[in-house]
């Protein structure tokens, strides 16, 4: 076990310290644990390093903002105890991780198995919505519905013990963390760089896997240059649960070619030599004056990734779509959400609430819904809300704010009631 500074992870260390080292990744909403049924064979072989995400299990709540920063504290944590090189096993989330290291830390993994793991996880949408539904119901809903999505119904009703012990893994995660672990995924997306993965790979996925199923696997296998795919029958998103025996063979066989007992080393292939800096060219004459803006970057784009990121895919595929060749909607995306909403001067929550009370007191109603959904991701509360309604009706008028209420409070039932 270990003491946690906030910049590294709680992990646990199990097998001989003069073992190659293998690093097992939990999925959202686990533990360590998860991996508990592999350890007495890993552990033959190898020194395996199991690590806990922020919040849970008991890990000190300190969320993180990417998959890039969790796994920047994960090398972190294995710096502090004389681990370089590495093999690495994730399960989703902890999958994630995988790819991200293998992408920018190429020099410290030296093969990677990715369980239950896809580059792009559903939607940013979808995840987007979980946060808020965390935010303001808490994580019982998650709770509930785990075992439907972890395990098989022929294992779930074989097995109440280990779903009980599912459910509880997710009632105690610190909610802030299991939130900013769905804003981390909800932007985490690899596809495009998958052929920059250049160590061994296993795509190991169940069959009955509803979450990040045999698609998802297949599209890592084609992305990946050196990586081959198990399918293992029988078993949902936690097949190293459900199916322990089978993904502990698969690990044990791939992990096998990159383990060298005798000096306690993973062997990889060597690194490819860096070039030598290409000589720093001579400062450019400065701008002419009228150059400036022309030199200055269109922040379409910038706006196009923010405007999606508060409205949802959805919203903005919609609002494209009807209108693609439309002047109106190239000057929203790039001055309302490139220039305005992309500034530092305010967080979001805050232009939020400047936005909603503009929209409430020019009565624009279908945009306050829209709004009222993006308020809710950018983590206003459903009382903060109501608080904001509350207050525009002093400076807006009594019937504005009432007409506002009756479209905000439609706008936070349905986005944070639980599916049945």
């Amino acid at each position: 076990m270990s003491e946690t500074p906030p910049n590294t992870l709680q992990y646990r260390s199990d097998g001989r310290e003069d073992a190659p080292v293998l690093v097992l990744g939990p999925s959202l909403g686990t533990t360590w644990h998860m991996w508990d049924r592999q350890i007495p064979e890993l552990t033959r072989e190898w020194r395996v390093v199991r690590f806990d995400l922020p919040g849970h299990g008991g890990a000190p709540a300190e969320p993180f903002t990417s998959v890039a920063e969790l796994g920047d504290r994960l090398l972190a944590t294995l710096d502090a105890i004389g681990v370089q090189r590495f093999g690495y096993a994730g399960c989703s989330l902890g999958g994630a991780v995988g790819l991200d290291l293998a992408l920018r830390a190429p020099q410290r993994v030296a093969s990677l198995a990715l369980v239950a793991t896809s580059p792009r996880f559903g939607s940013a949408d979808e995840f987007r919505q979980r946060g808020v539904i965390v935010r303001t119901n808490g994580l019982e809903p998650m709770a509930r519905t785990a075992p439907e999505q972890w395990f098989t119904p022929l294992f779930a009703g074989a097995q109440p013990a280990i779903v009980d012990w599912a459910v509880q893994m997710v009632r105690t995660t610190d909610p802030a963390c299991y939130v900013a672990a769905c804003e981390a995924l909800a932007v985490f997306d690899v596809r495009e760089a998958l052929g920059g993965v250049g160590v061994p790979a296993l795509v190991l996925v169940g069959s009955e896997d509803q979450v990040t199923g045999p698609a998802e696997a297949r599209t890592l296998v084609a992305g990946i240059s050196d990586a081959r795919l198990a399918v293992v029958p029988g078993a949902s998103h936690l097949a190293p649960v459900e199916q322990p025996a089978a993904v502990t063979d698969l690990l044990t066989g791939h992990f096998a070619g990159t383990a060298q007992e005798s000096s306690g080393t993973l062997t990889v292939p060597p690194l490819p030599a860096v070039p030598a800096p290409a000589a720093e060219p001579a400062p450019a004459d400065p701008p002419a004056e009228g150059e400036a803006e022309a030199a200055r970057p269109d922040p379409y784009e910038t706006g196009l990734g923010l405007r999606r990121e508060v409205l949802g895919d959805a919203h903005v595929d919609q609002a494209l779509a009807a209108d693609p060749d439309s002047a109106l909607q190239e000057l929203v995306t790039r001055y309302a959400w490139g220039e305005v909403w992309s500034r530092e001067g305010l967080d979001r929550r805050t232009r939020s609430a400047v936005t909603l009370t503009a929209l409430i007191a020019g009565g624009h109603h279908e945009a306050l819904a829209d709004h009222t959904r993006a308020a809710l991701r950018n983590g206003l509360s459903p009382d903060e809300l109501r608080e904001i309604v509350l207050h525009t009706s002093v400076y807006c008028g009594f019937p504005a704010a009432e007409s506002a209420l009756r479209v905000v409070t439609r706008v936070i039932r349905e986005e944070t009631t639980p599916p049945a």
